[in-house]
């Protein structure tokens, strides 16, 4: 098996990462790194149990920050990122570290993901587009369930059947080339939270290298089909401002803000969530109409 540093950051994460350890920690060819984003909480004192290398930082700096302070700490020639509840077992790691090797082409390599109960987590993904944007704004997706323009997630079941490309993948669990990852410059630390994947993959397909799905690699996710809570809808908005800033021209960067605001203004009004989710999407929605803060962490609400 080649060489993998798994990195798994953790904020609060003493009821999880204890699976997330169980199944790799001190099995060989696999190093683990725990980045722990100034939890406050007794994550680190179960980290400290495994025979795993533990890093605590002083002060929640975003999980791309504690990716990158994980990635920097190891050296093998793959590196994991893994969520802290999420679960992959050494021979899935294997298979996402072979289809690596055996292709050149590979720049990543994404495990398929199921939850808890085996119900298929859907982490295939397009790249954001104006009718996507819109078109969830509008809640088309309800009208139109079946249609890949209203989505930017990939619901054929039969995707997940069969090995394949993606334009990317959900960052609860990924393989990623180390001199890939140093190429691309780590994860861009902007994204405090959330399309920090979908930014590193397509600077991953941007420097020419492909992802790659490997079904027969499996990984248990339980947050996989879960929404963003309420308190993290305003730093989602921002993200996603923020990839369309960068990646987009000014127009459809300019219009992406504007379906953004569109989508938080109608999910303030219908939302279904109650008051907190309201809140959340009202407070999303006076970041999209604010330039974006060069600091985002005082978005998240509970830190």
């Amino acid at each position: 098996m080649a060489e993998v540093d798994v990195v798994v950051v953790t904020y609060r994460s003493c009821e999880t990462v204890r699976g997330s350890l169980e199944l790799l920690a001190g099995k060989e060819s696999v190093r683990v790194f725990v980045v722990d984003n100034a939890s406050g909480d007794s994550t680190l004192d179960i980290v400290r149990a495994f025979p795993v290398e533990a890093i605590a930082l002083e002060e929640n700096r975003g999980f791309a920050h504690g990716c990158n302070v994980g990635a920097a700490a190891g050296n093998a020639p793959h590196v994991l990122f893994l969520n802290p509840d999420a679960r992959i077992a050494p021979a899935a790691v294997e298979a996402l570290a072979a289809a690596a090797e055996t292709d050149a082409s590979v720049g990543v390599a994404a495990p398929r993901i199921v939850e808890p109960d085996g119900t298929l987590d859907f982490s295939l993904r397009r790249f954001p587009r104006l009718r996507s944007t819109f078109a969830q704004a509008l809640f088309l997706h309800r009208l139109f369930p079946n249609a890949d323009w209203v989505d930017e997630v990939i619901r054929d079941t039969s995707v997940y059947e069969r090995p394949g490309t993606a334009e990317w993948v959900s960052g609860a669990c990924f393989l990623i080339r180390r001199p890939v990852l140093e190429q691309v410059g780590g994860l861009d630390e902007s994204f405090f939270h959330y399309s920090e994947d979908m930014d590193v993959c397509a600077r991953v397909r941007k420097a020419g290298y492909d992802i790659r799905f490997v079904p027969e690699a499996v990984a248990e996710h339980e947050g996989g089909a879960s929404a963003p809570r309420h308190g993290l809808l305003p730093i989602l908005a921002a993200s996603r401002i923020r990839y369309s800033k960068k990646h987009d021209s000014p127009l459809v960067a300019l219009a992406t803000r504007a379906g953004v605001a569109l989508g938080a203004a109608t999910h303030t009004i219908v939302s279904g969530g109650g008051v907190a989710a309201r809140r959340g999407h009202l407070r999303a929605l006076a970041v999209a109409l604010k330039p974006l803060p060069s600091d985002p962490s005082h978005l998240v609400r509970g830190r």
